[in-house]
Protein backbone atom coordinates (compact mmCIF):
# COMPACT_ATOMS: atom_id res chain seq x y z
CA UNK A 1 0.00 0.00 0.00
CA UNK A 2 1.25 3.49 -0.87
CA UNK A 3 -0.05 6.18 1.49
CA UNK A 4 0.21 9.94 1.86
CA UNK A 5 -0.70 11.33 5.29
CA UNK A 6 -1.28 15.07 5.69
CA UNK A 7 -0.75 16.33 9.23
CA UNK A 8 0.57 19.65 10.50
CA UNK A 9 0.76 22.08 13.36
CA UNK A 10 0.08 20.42 16.71
CA UNK A 11 0.70 17.03 18.22
CA UNK A 12 -3.07 16.53 18.27
CA UNK A 13 -2.98 16.36 14.47
CA UNK A 14 0.44 14.79 13.95
CA UNK A 15 0.48 11.99 16.55
CA UNK A 16 -2.72 10.32 15.26
CA UNK A 17 -1.19 10.43 11.77
CA UNK A 18 1.97 8.74 13.01
CA UNK A 19 -0.07 6.13 14.91
CA UNK A 20 -2.01 5.34 11.72
CA UNK A 21 1.24 5.09 9.73
CA UNK A 22 2.74 2.74 12.33
CA UNK A 23 -0.35 0.51 12.21
CA UNK A 24 -0.18 0.27 8.41
CA UNK A 25 3.53 -0.59 8.62
CA UNK A 26 2.84 -3.22 11.26
CA UNK A 27 0.20 -4.91 9.10
CA UNK A 28 1.98 -4.35 5.79
CA UNK A 29 5.75 -3.93 6.31
CA UNK A 30 6.34 -3.26 2.60
CA UNK A 31 4.03 -0.26 2.57
CA UNK A 32 5.39 3.08 1.42
CA UNK A 33 4.29 6.08 3.48
CA UNK A 34 5.16 9.76 3.23
CA UNK A 35 3.81 12.73 5.18
CA UNK A 36 2.94 16.16 3.87
CA UNK A 37 3.18 19.03 6.33
CA UNK A 38 4.68 22.49 6.68
CA UNK A 39 8.21 23.59 7.49
CA UNK A 40 7.24 25.38 10.71
CA UNK A 41 5.10 22.98 12.78
CA UNK A 42 5.89 20.11 15.16
CA UNK A 43 5.78 17.75 12.19
CA UNK A 44 9.35 18.80 11.28
CA UNK A 45 10.51 17.06 14.47
CA UNK A 46 7.90 14.35 15.13
CA UNK A 47 7.59 12.88 11.63
CA UNK A 48 11.32 12.29 10.90
CA UNK A 49 11.77 11.11 14.50
CA UNK A 50 9.12 8.45 13.79
CA UNK A 51 11.08 7.36 10.71
CA UNK A 52 8.94 8.83 7.93
CA UNK A 53 9.77 11.18 5.08
CA UNK A 54 8.20 14.64 5.30
CA UNK A 55 7.33 16.72 2.23
CA UNK A 56 6.50 20.35 2.98
CA UNK A 57 4.04 22.95 1.69
CA UNK A 58 3.48 26.57 2.62
CA UNK A 59 -0.12 26.34 3.80
CA UNK A 60 -2.03 28.54 6.24
CA UNK A 61 -5.30 28.52 8.11
CA UNK A 62 -7.68 31.17 6.82
CA UNK A 63 -9.12 33.80 9.16
CA UNK A 64 -12.65 35.15 8.95
CA UNK A 65 -11.61 38.78 8.88
CA UNK A 66 -10.66 40.55 5.66
CA UNK A 67 -7.01 41.60 5.65
CA UNK A 68 -4.02 41.83 3.32
CA UNK A 69 -2.23 39.11 5.30
CA UNK A 70 -5.20 36.77 4.98
CA UNK A 71 -5.40 37.43 1.23
CA UNK A 72 -1.66 36.81 0.93
CA UNK A 73 -1.99 33.50 2.82
CA UNK A 74 -4.85 32.44 0.53
CA UNK A 75 -2.58 32.93 -2.50
CA UNK A 76 0.24 30.94 -0.85
CA UNK A 77 -2.12 28.12 0.09
CA UNK A 78 -3.54 28.00 -3.44
CA UNK A 79 0.00 27.78 -4.81
CA UNK A 80 0.65 24.89 -2.41
CA UNK A 81 -2.17 22.95 -4.03
CA UNK A 82 -0.13 22.87 -7.24
CA UNK A 83 2.86 21.53 -5.31
CA UNK A 84 0.66 18.94 -3.60
CA UNK A 85 -0.49 17.76 -7.04
CA UNK A 86 3.17 17.27 -8.01
CA UNK A 87 3.81 15.20 -4.88
CA UNK A 88 0.76 13.05 -5.62
CA UNK A 89 1.63 12.53 -9.29
CA UNK A 90 5.20 11.60 -8.37
CA UNK A 91 4.36 9.26 -5.46
CA UNK A 92 1.17 7.75 -6.94
CA UNK A 93 -0.54 6.89 -3.62
CA UNK A 94 -3.33 4.36 -3.23
CA UNK A 95 -4.93 6.61 -0.62
CA UNK A 96 -4.53 10.03 0.99
CA UNK A 97 -5.26 10.36 4.72
CA UNK A 98 -5.71 13.66 6.55
CA UNK A 99 -5.70 14.03 10.33
CA UNK A 100 -6.86 17.64 10.54
CA UNK A 101 -5.34 21.09 10.31
CA UNK A 102 -4.96 23.60 7.51
CA UNK A 103 -2.60 21.33 5.56
CA UNK A 104 -5.62 19.19 4.60
CA UNK A 105 -6.86 22.01 2.35
CA UNK A 106 -4.26 21.90 -0.43
CA UNK A 107 -3.55 18.17 -0.05
CA UNK A 108 -7.19 17.11 -0.31
CA UNK A 109 -7.85 19.54 -3.14
CA UNK A 110 -4.98 17.90 -4.99
CA UNK A 111 -6.19 14.38 -4.15
CA UNK A 112 -9.71 15.18 -5.36
CA UNK A 113 -8.36 16.67 -8.61
CA UNK A 114 -6.35 13.48 -9.20
CA UNK A 115 -9.24 11.17 -8.22
CA UNK A 116 -7.27 9.59 -5.36
CA UNK A 117 -9.47 7.98 -2.67
CA UNK A 118 -9.20 9.76 0.67
CA UNK A 119 -9.97 9.46 4.36
CA UNK A 120 -10.24 12.27 6.89
CA UNK A 121 -9.79 11.64 10.59
CA UNK A 122 -11.25 14.14 13.06
CA UNK A 123 -10.26 13.75 16.72
CA UNK A 124 -12.41 16.56 18.16
CA UNK A 125 -16.05 16.39 19.21
CA UNK A 126 -16.90 19.13 16.71
CA UNK A 127 -15.06 18.94 13.38
CA UNK A 128 -12.66 21.65 12.29
CA UNK A 129 -13.09 23.87 9.24
CA UNK A 130 -10.82 21.81 6.98
CA UNK A 131 -12.65 18.58 7.79
CA UNK A 132 -16.06 20.21 7.21
CA UNK A 133 -14.86 21.65 3.92
CA UNK A 134 -13.59 18.36 2.48
CA UNK A 135 -15.93 15.89 4.23
CA UNK A 136 -18.28 15.73 1.24
CA UNK A 137 -15.37 14.97 -1.10
CA UNK A 138 -13.61 12.43 1.12
CA UNK A 139 -14.39 8.77 0.53
CA UNK A 140 -14.85 8.35 4.29
CA UNK A 141 -14.59 10.45 7.43
CA UNK A 142 -13.44 8.77 10.64
CA UNK A 143 -14.23 10.49 13.93
CA UNK A 144 -13.11 10.18 17.53
CA UNK A 145 -16.41 11.19 19.14
CA UNK A 146 -19.96 10.04 18.42
CA UNK A 147 -20.98 13.72 18.76
CA UNK A 148 -18.98 14.59 15.64
CA UNK A 149 -21.21 12.53 13.32
CA UNK A 150 -24.15 14.91 13.41
CA UNK A 151 -21.84 17.80 12.54
CA UNK A 152 -20.93 16.25 9.19
CA UNK A 153 -24.25 15.96 7.32
CA UNK A 154 -22.58 16.42 3.91
CA UNK A 155 -20.12 13.55 4.34
CA UNK A 156 -20.62 10.44 2.18
CA UNK A 157 -19.84 8.11 5.08
CA UNK A 158 -18.88 8.76 8.72
CA UNK A 159 -17.49 6.01 10.97
CA UNK A 160 -16.78 6.37 14.70
CA UNK A 161 -13.37 4.74 15.19
CA UNK A 162 -11.94 6.70 18.12
CA UNK A 163 -8.56 8.41 18.14
CA UNK A 164 -5.31 6.42 18.26
CA UNK A 165 -3.00 7.01 21.23
CA UNK A 166 0.08 5.39 22.72
CA UNK A 167 -1.43 5.45 26.22
CA UNK A 168 -2.84 2.22 27.67
CA UNK A 169 -4.41 1.64 31.05
CA UNK A 170 -2.02 -0.02 33.49
CA UNK A 171 -2.82 -1.69 36.78
CA UNK A 172 -0.21 -0.44 39.24
CA UNK A 173 0.92 -2.82 41.97
CA UNK A 174 0.84 -1.62 45.57
CA UNK A 175 4.61 -1.97 45.69
CA UNK A 176 5.14 0.28 42.63
CA UNK A 177 2.58 2.76 43.93
CA UNK A 178 4.45 3.10 47.22
CA UNK A 179 7.76 3.43 45.36
CA UNK A 180 6.36 6.22 43.17
CA UNK A 181 4.78 8.05 46.10
CA UNK A 182 8.15 7.93 47.88
CA UNK A 183 10.04 9.10 44.77
CA UNK A 184 7.70 12.08 44.46
CA UNK A 185 7.83 12.91 48.16
CA UNK A 186 4.06 12.55 48.50
CA UNK A 187 1.87 11.27 51.35
CA UNK A 188 -0.21 8.10 51.52
CA UNK A 189 -3.26 9.67 53.11
CA UNK A 190 -4.18 12.40 50.58
CA UNK A 191 -5.78 12.11 47.11
CA UNK A 192 -3.41 12.88 44.23
CA UNK A 193 -4.25 15.44 41.55
CA UNK A 194 -2.24 15.35 38.32
CA UNK A 195 -1.87 18.80 36.74
CA UNK A 196 -0.46 19.45 33.26
CA UNK A 197 -0.94 21.80 30.34
CA UNK A 198 0.77 20.04 27.45
CA UNK A 199 4.47 19.64 26.72
CA UNK A 200 5.12 23.39 26.97
CA UNK A 201 2.86 23.90 29.97
CA UNK A 202 -0.12 26.25 30.21
CA UNK A 203 0.54 29.64 31.77
CA UNK A 204 -3.04 30.18 32.97
CA UNK A 205 -3.05 26.84 34.80
CA UNK A 206 0.44 27.46 36.17
CA UNK A 207 -0.55 30.91 37.45
CA UNK A 208 -3.55 29.44 39.26
CA UNK A 209 -1.37 26.79 40.92
CA UNK A 210 1.19 29.42 41.91
CA UNK A 211 -1.61 31.42 43.54
CA UNK A 212 -2.79 28.33 45.44
CA UNK A 213 0.73 27.72 46.71
CA UNK A 214 1.25 31.33 47.79
CA UNK A 215 -2.07 31.37 49.63
CA UNK A 216 -1.63 27.88 51.12
CA UNK A 217 -4.86 26.62 49.53
CA UNK A 218 -3.82 23.02 48.78
CA UNK A 219 -5.26 21.23 51.80
CA UNK A 220 -7.46 18.23 51.02
CA UNK A 221 -5.21 16.88 48.26
CA UNK A 222 -1.67 16.86 46.89
CA UNK A 223 -0.50 17.79 43.41
CA UNK A 224 1.85 16.32 40.84
CA UNK A 225 2.34 19.41 38.70
CA UNK A 226 4.01 19.36 35.27
CA UNK A 227 4.90 23.00 34.65
CA UNK A 228 6.34 22.62 31.15
CA UNK A 229 10.08 22.65 30.55
CA UNK A 230 10.25 26.29 29.41
CA UNK A 231 8.26 27.56 32.38
CA UNK A 232 9.89 25.59 35.20
CA UNK A 233 12.78 27.98 35.88
CA UNK A 234 10.54 31.05 35.59
CA UNK A 235 8.10 29.56 38.10
CA UNK A 236 10.96 28.54 40.40
CA UNK A 237 12.17 32.13 40.49
CA UNK A 238 8.69 33.53 41.17
CA UNK A 239 8.10 31.08 43.99
CA UNK A 240 11.50 31.85 45.50
CA UNK A 241 10.62 35.56 45.55
CA UNK A 242 7.63 34.57 47.68
CA UNK A 243 9.66 32.45 50.07
CA UNK A 244 8.83 29.10 48.46
CA UNK A 245 11.26 26.43 47.24
CA UNK A 246 10.00 24.67 44.10
CA UNK A 247 11.75 21.47 45.17
CA UNK A 248 10.20 21.46 48.63
CA UNK A 249 6.56 22.56 48.31
CA UNK A 250 3.78 21.63 50.72
CA UNK A 251 1.49 18.96 49.21
CA UNK A 252 2.93 19.52 45.74
CA UNK A 253 5.63 17.97 43.57
CA UNK A 254 6.57 20.22 40.64
CA UNK A 255 8.22 18.67 37.57
CA UNK A 256 9.30 20.26 34.29
CA UNK A 257 7.90 17.34 32.28
CA UNK A 258 6.31 13.93 32.92
CA UNK A 259 7.78 11.04 30.96
CA UNK A 260 5.91 8.17 32.67
CA UNK A 261 2.40 9.46 31.96
CA UNK A 262 0.73 6.04 32.11
CA UNK A 263 2.02 5.55 35.65
CA UNK A 264 0.96 9.06 36.65
CA UNK A 265 -2.55 8.46 35.35
CA UNK A 266 -2.69 5.22 37.35
CA UNK A 267 -1.41 6.98 40.48
CA UNK A 268 -3.76 9.98 40.34
CA UNK A 269 -7.34 10.36 41.53
CA UNK A 270 -8.15 13.48 39.50
CA UNK A 271 -6.59 15.36 36.56
CA UNK A 272 -6.43 19.09 35.79
CA UNK A 273 -5.63 19.72 32.12
CA UNK A 274 -6.55 21.29 28.82
CA UNK A 275 -9.22 19.42 26.88
CA UNK A 276 -7.63 18.47 23.58
CA UNK A 277 -9.04 15.36 21.92
CA UNK A 278 -5.90 13.35 22.68
CA UNK A 279 -6.01 14.21 26.39
CA UNK A 280 -9.69 13.20 26.62
CA UNK A 281 -8.94 9.94 24.78
CA UNK A 282 -6.17 9.15 27.28
CA UNK A 283 -8.33 10.01 30.30
CA UNK A 284 -11.16 7.85 28.98
CA UNK A 285 -8.78 4.90 28.68
CA UNK A 286 -7.31 5.56 32.16
CA UNK A 287 -10.80 6.11 33.72
CA UNK A 288 -9.69 9.40 35.26
CA UNK A 289 -12.09 12.27 36.03
CA UNK A 290 -10.95 15.76 35.19
CA UNK A 291 -11.24 19.46 35.75
CA UNK A 292 -10.84 20.87 32.25
CA UNK A 293 -9.54 24.34 31.47
CA UNK A 294 -10.10 24.49 27.68
CA UNK A 295 -7.53 26.31 25.56
CA UNK A 296 -9.35 29.41 24.29
CA UNK A 297 -9.54 30.14 20.58
CA UNK A 298 -10.50 33.21 18.57
CA UNK A 299 -12.14 30.85 16.09
CA UNK A 300 -13.93 27.61 16.86
CA UNK A 301 -13.67 26.69 20.55
CA UNK A 302 -12.95 23.03 19.89
CA UNK A 303 -11.44 22.35 23.31
CA UNK A 304 -14.45 23.82 25.08
CA UNK A 305 -16.73 21.73 22.83
CA UNK A 306 -14.73 18.62 23.78
CA UNK A 307 -14.88 19.48 27.48
CA UNK A 308 -18.64 20.07 27.40
CA UNK A 309 -19.21 16.60 25.94
CA UNK A 310 -17.42 15.03 28.91
CA UNK A 311 -19.08 17.41 31.37
CA UNK A 312 -22.54 16.42 30.05
CA UNK A 313 -21.69 12.77 30.77
CA UNK A 314 -20.67 13.65 34.33
CA UNK A 315 -17.02 12.74 33.82
CA UNK A 316 -15.54 16.21 34.24
CA UNK A 317 -16.10 19.75 35.45
CA UNK A 318 -15.09 22.81 33.42
CA UNK A 319 -13.53 26.17 34.25
CA UNK A 320 -13.12 28.51 31.30
CA UNK A 321 -9.62 29.91 30.84
CA UNK A 322 -10.92 33.50 31.19
CA UNK A 323 -12.60 32.62 34.50
CA UNK A 324 -9.78 30.58 36.04
CA UNK A 325 -8.45 31.80 39.40
CA UNK A 326 -6.56 30.20 42.26
CA UNK A 327 -9.74 30.59 44.34
CA UNK A 328 -12.18 28.73 42.05
CA UNK A 329 -9.64 26.04 41.16
CA UNK A 330 -8.75 25.35 44.80
CA UNK A 331 -12.45 25.27 45.73
CA UNK A 332 -13.16 22.73 42.99
CA UNK A 333 -10.17 20.53 43.83
CA UNK A 334 -10.81 20.52 47.56
CA UNK A 335 -14.51 19.75 47.00
CA UNK A 336 -13.99 16.95 44.46
CA UNK A 337 -11.16 15.26 46.36
CA UNK A 338 -13.14 15.27 49.61
CA UNK A 339 -15.11 12.26 48.32
CA UNK A 340 -13.09 9.57 46.50
CA UNK A 341 -16.31 7.70 45.64
CA UNK A 342 -17.53 10.67 43.59
CA UNK A 343 -14.22 10.65 41.70
CA UNK A 344 -14.59 6.93 40.97
CA UNK A 345 -18.10 7.48 39.61
CA UNK A 346 -16.83 10.33 37.41
CA UNK A 347 -14.02 8.03 36.20
CA UNK A 348 -16.57 5.41 35.11
CA UNK A 349 -18.53 8.05 33.21
CA UNK A 350 -15.53 9.38 31.26
CA UNK A 351 -14.53 5.77 30.55
CA UNK A 352 -17.79 5.39 28.60
CA UNK A 353 -16.10 7.43 25.85
CA UNK A 354 -13.36 4.82 25.38
CA UNK A 355 -13.43 3.01 22.06
CA UNK A 356 -11.63 -0.33 21.97
CA UNK A 357 -9.24 -1.48 19.21
CA UNK A 358 -9.05 1.97 17.63
CA UNK A 359 -6.11 1.28 15.33
CA UNK A 360 -7.65 -1.99 14.10
CA UNK A 361 -10.85 -0.14 13.24
CA UNK A 362 -9.00 2.60 11.38
CA UNK A 363 -6.87 0.11 9.45
CA UNK A 364 -10.00 -1.81 8.44
CA UNK A 365 -11.59 1.36 7.04
CA UNK A 366 -8.39 2.25 5.14
CA UNK A 367 -8.28 -1.22 3.55
CA UNK A 368 -11.95 -0.93 2.63
CA UNK A 369 -11.37 2.36 0.80
CA UNK A 370 -8.25 1.09 -1.01
CA UNK A 371 -10.05 -2.07 -2.17
CA UNK A 372 -12.87 -0.01 -3.66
Amino acid sequence: MKVIISAAGTGGHINPGIAIANKIKKEEPNSEIIFIGTSRGLETDLVPRAGYELKTLEAYGLKKEISFKNFKNMIKTAASTRLAKKYIKSFKPDIVIGTGGYICGPVFAAATANKIPSILHESNAYPGRAVKMFAKKATKVLVGFEAAKERLPMAKEVVVTGTPTKVTKIEMTDKRKQELIAELGLKNNLPIVLVFGGSQGAKAINDAIIGMLKENKINNCQLVWATGQKQYDIISKELKENGLDIENLKNCKALPYIYNMEEMYALSDLVVARSGAMTITELAIACKPAVFIPLPSVGANRQEDNARVVEALGGAEVILNSELTSENLSEKLNRLTSDVNILKQMGKKINSLEIKNVEDKIYKEICDVVKR
